[in-house]
């Protein structure tokens, strides 16, 4: 009997009811949600990219190649002393720039708006739909499936890991998504890292981007070699996605189907997103601070022009070469813009998906 209402009480505080829809409806529902939510956080991801590209030393095109990093960090070291125009010197320990120098989250908007034109805020956005669209396309779907899925299977089998079943499903499905989609994230990241030199200047596009990664040097032919640096920095994506993943859905689930089941009644379309942002929201932002350092990991070593060193490079080392030039700082660059974006970007991609299949449910029963 109390078996008996434990389900009853569990199916019911469900987010959704356990409709009957089909891949492709769910992956219509996904990759709306993450048009949406592409267009909405590509500047905080703009800035995100900015800070951690700067803390990496990255030569920037234009009057200041160089952002502010330490001194002694390997880029300064390589750096130090060039006379070529348009590159900071770099005095004992202190670099000389002009104010190309990023100093927090507002002073990349200002300074990007300022000097690059308001446009480039939304630098990459072809990118990140390109990435986020069929991303997120497979990603919620397959949750559904492995979620469902284990979920049955614990009730029957092992009713004690079934709170495991978010994480492993999500763990899962995003490391499906991530792969199938990598070269175009890599694109992404490095479109963002660079500024440009001219407002009005059309920079490199996605296709552009990925061919000046596998052939650097105009003329030369490519090779084996020369492709897997379009997996540069794989290790590192999942490094991160994986963790962030995990530690997202196992707040999200519980919470969302918590606000459901405190509100009482039948989930409708205002409660469904009402409970989808709010999990989402506190969700996106843990997880995003949590995982912080990994995506700092991977945007230094997607943005690594040189190609040997692009090819040795772990995530360990690449973590232990931005604790060594910035120590917890160097850790946490760009914090406080992944956490702004990371929270948003969840929170309208879960509710928009949610509600979108909430609606296509009621238009298959009518």
């Amino acid at each position: 009997m109390v078996v008996e209402e434990e389900a009853k009480l569990e199916s019911k505080s469900k987010p959704m009811v356990n409709e009957n829809l089909r891949f492709g409806e769910r992956a219509l529902s996904a990759g709306g949600a993450a048009f949406i939510s592409a267009v909405i956080v590509n500047p905080l991801d703009v800035v995100k990219t900015r800070l951690q590209a700067q803390a990496a030393g990255v030569p920037y095109q234009g009057s200041c190649r160089l952002g502010c990093f330490e001194p002694n960090s390997t880029v300064a070291h390589d750096l130090r002393g060039s006379s070529s125009p348009g590159v900071c010197r770099i005095t004992g320990s202190a670099t000389v720039c002009s104010d190309h120098q990023y100093k927090g989250t507002l002073d990349v908007f200002i300074k990007i708006i300022r000097q690059e034109g308001f446009s480039r805020l939304w630098r990459g956005t072809n990118a990140s739909l390109a990435l986020a669209v069929p991303t997120v396309g497979i990603y919620m779907p397959f949750y559904d499936y492995f979620r469902n899925v284990m979920e049955d299977f614990t009730a029957e089998k092992s009713p004690s890991l079934r709170p495991y079943v978010p994480l492993v499903a999500g763990t899962i499905a995003r490391s499906l998504a991530c792969i199938s989609i990598y070269p175009v994230e890599l694109a992404r990241t490095r479109m963002q890292a660079f500024k440009g030199t001219q407002r009005g200047v059309k920079l490199p596009g996605v296709w552009k981007t990925l061919v000046d990664a596998v052939n650097p040097v105009k003329g030369s032919s490519s090779n084996g070699q020369n492709y897997r640096m379009l997996w540069t920095g794989l290790g590192a994506q999942l490094a991160r996605d994986v963790p962030f993943s995990a530690i997202c859905w196992s707040i999200l689930e519980p919470t969302r189907r918590s606000i459901l089941s405190f509100v009482g009644e039948e989930p409708r379309a205002g409660s469904i997103i009402g409970a989808n942002f709010t999990a989402g929201f506190v969700a996106g932002a843990v997880a995003g601070a949590a995982t912080c350092p990994l995506d700092v990991a991977k945007t230094r070593r997607q943005i690594e022009k040189d190609r040997d060193r692009a090819m040795k490079m772990t995530t360990r080392q690449t973590l232990a070469e931005i604790w060594r030039d910035g120590g917890m700082r160097g850790m946490f660059s760009g914090a406080g813009a992944r956490v702004g974006r990371a929270g948003p970007s969840v929170a309208i991609v879960v509710s928009f998906y949610e509600v979108v299949k909430y609606g296509l449910h009621h238009f298959h029963q009518q």
